[in-house]
């Protein structure tokens, strides 16, 4: 938990309160935030982001440390948020136009009749377009292609070779495993059964470390990922998606940056089954 403990000591500091400041401020007690901030105890996601709030500083960086702390000290599959269900679709329900009404004269009387008796007709036209629409089932709206929060969902085969977070496929999802490399980098087997894919991710690492997933048996399943920049290396990377079932045994490899000389590393590798 070193760089969370050093990120949450250094927005302390920013807000310019004391622990008994922070208590204050917060639902935690001074004591608590005496462990939080010194390591002695992993803090709640709520307590991160409320010092976040108070520091003024944007809660997704901490929130990454956070989940790569809690997924090493509990072993557990970290949760991402579950989006809100779509509303169902709206029904449009057409607006009858309202037909003129003509001047009458001693010589209009038919031309009166005649257009109240279309008006008639097209105002059982229009009720009966709106029963049938009131009656047909109600369909999901097709989520928005984002990143964010809305995201969309895509299920079974239409995952594969696609980002689990886009895909809201992180959401609630198992963990099959997780290995601690030779340098210090986790790398955690993931599994959605909405979606019915496998992925890799991996925390602690480098610049130029890579991972793949490998789904056993299954040629051209191959997914990588490589560490480029430092915010990645910060916080976590992963692997698009492969489709994977039941009893599916999928492998996870980790080939260090360093590729020549002394400070070549091996690759490692370890393997999860499907459950």
């Amino acid at each position: 938990m070193n760089q969370l403990d050093s990120s949450l000591r250094e927005l302390k500091t920013r807000t310019g309160l004391s622990l008994a400041g922070l208590a204050a401020k917060t639902p935690y007690s001074k004591s608590s935030w005496e462990r939080y901030l010194n390591g002695k105890t992993l803090p709640p996601r709520e307590a991160v982001e409320e010092l976040c709030r108070l520091a003024g500083e944007p809660e997704g960086r901490c929130v990454a440390l956070w989940e790569i702390a809690e997924a090493e000290t509990s072993g557990r599959g970290v949760w991402e948020e579950t989006p809100p269900p779509p509303p169902p679709a709206p029904v449009r329900v057409p607006v009858p136009v309202p037909v003129p009404t003509p001047k009458v004269t001693e010589s209009g009387h038919r031309g009166v009749a005649a257009l109240a008796a279309l008006g008639s007709v097209c105002a059982v036209a229009v009720a009966g377009v709106v029963v049938a629409l009131l009656l047909l089932p109600h369909h999901r709206e097709p989520r928005a292609s984002s990143t964010t929060a809305v995201g969309q969902w895509c299920p079974g085969s239409t995952c594969s070779g696609r980002d689990p977070q886009a895909m809201h496929c992180a959401a609630q999802a198992d963990s099959l495993g997780m290995y601690g490399t030779a340098t210090g980098a986790w790398l955690q087997l993931r599994h959605s059964r909405e979606c019915r894919t496998s992925w890799v991710r991996m925390w602690g690492a480098r610049i130029g470390d890579r991972i793949e997933l490998t789904v056993t048996g299954r040629a051209g399943s191959v997914r990588r990922a490589e560490v480029t920049t430092s915010e990645e290396a910060n916080t976590y990377i992963y692997t698009l998606m492969a489709v994977t079932r039941p009893g599916t045994v999928v492998r996870a490899c980790f080939q260090p940056a360093a590729k020549t000389g002394a400070a070549a590393g091996k690759r490692e590798c370890f393997d999860g089954r499907v459950n």
